[in-house]
């Protein structure tokens, strides 16, 4: 048998039994890619079934209020993920009167859909002829042909590309693509993968030059940011003051806590003495508990994040900053670093 041959009978073998595989419903299909996207399967999988269940239908999913989709999203990580999910619904409820596109040239305009994304929904819904090429897949090719061409790179992708459009087998798209992604995810993997058991190995460049721990290639071009949050809690009887976040940079939309950043960790002391902290308490500011320091870390920022109970109530509020009962907590969309620093002391 050829490689296509081989991964196809292996996968047939082998793979797990998801639900999405289950079903030719472009609409289920989108809501798996875009939820397992930078996301292991078994983190997502709970997070699928509780977005079919609300959501059935890209139409009750275009009906949605974003807060509940966010809220829903908690704990996912990659939030834009789910703001941009309820913008393509929308697009589809008004493009499409609420069927969701099948074809790859349909589903590449809409908002959140790249090629990938297109190229899976399509092949897998109606068996278009589109090789899809995720991380996966990459790996997968970059140590069979031995392609050191980084994946992240211009000319990398498009090796990338062509390698996955020649092998894909035409007759049967969707079976090819689900048997690479998943040959990726389960044999191939990143690190530590079953060579000892592979069915192509013998034809595998990386196999038979002692490589494969070197592929796939991929240009380190992220900087990561360090960043320093001071949030503070205050409470006033059953109320605490929250702020709802703006839409831009991360957490868009969502519910945290009135929050000075600073370029470094500073001492309670000198937290205190911050013009912006001034402003809001006055002087005489009374911090009766600080937590540790928590360490968060974002694709491509580390975030420091404590949090600081203060006795005093703010003499300056600002326009975004809201009081909410405690008792409602749980009806926000918190970021996980937030829910993490208020379930203890709110029962969340």
């Amino acid at each position: 048998m050829n490689f296509t041959d081989e991964i196809v009978q292996w996968y047939l073998n082998n793979k797990r039994n998801l639900p999405w595989r289950n079903t030719t419903d472009p609409y289920v299909i989108w809501l798996s890619e875009i939820i397992l996207q930078q996301t292991r399967v078994e983190q997502g999988m709970p997070y699928f079934y509780r977005f079919l269940e609300k959501y059935p239908d890209v139409s009750s999913f275009a009906a949605a209020h974003e807060d509940e989709i966010l809220k829903l999203w908690q704990g996912l990580g990659y939030y834009s993920r789910g703001r941009n999910m309820l913008k393509t619904a929308r697009l589809v409820q008004e493009l499409h009167n609420g069927r969701f596109p099948d074809s790859y040239n349909e589903l590449i305009k809409l908002k959140g859909i790249g090629e990938y994304t297109a190229a899976a929904i399509a092949s897998f819904a109606v068996n278009e002829a589109k090789a899809v090429v995720d991380g996966n897949v990459y790996r997968v090719l970059a140590r069979y042909l031995g392609i050191y061409e980084p994946i992240n790179s211009t000319r990398g992708k498009k090796t990338f590309q062509q390698a996955a459009d020649d092998f894909l087998n035409k007759k049967m798209p969707g079976l090819h693509n689900q048997a690479m992604m998943e040959f990726g995810a389960m044999l191939c993997k990143p690190k530590n993968p079953a060579c000892d058991i592979c069915p192509i190995r013998l034809g595998c460049v990386a196999f038979n030059t002692n490589a494969v721990a070197a592929l796939p290639v991929k240009l380190k071009t992220v900087k990561v940011r360090e960043r320093f949050f001071n949030y503070f809690l205050v409470t006033n009887g059953d109320t605490i003051l929250m702020n709802k976040r703006g839409d831009k940079d991360i957490w868009a939309n969502m519910f945290d806590l009135p929050m000075v950043e600073t370029d470094t960790l500073l001492s309670l002391e000198e937290l205190l003495k911050q013009p912006e902290v001034l402003t809001v308490f006055g002087d005489g500011i009374e911090a009766t508990e600080i937590s540790p320091v928590h360490k968060h870390i974002l694709t491509h920022q580390r975030l420091f994040v404590r949090l600081i109970k203060i006795k005093n109530q703010p003499l300056k509020t600002h326009e975004n900053w809201v009081k909410i009962n405690v008792h409602n907590l749980h009806e926000l969309a918190l970021p996980k670093i937030i829910f993490i620093l208020l379930k203890n002391i709110f029962n969340l």
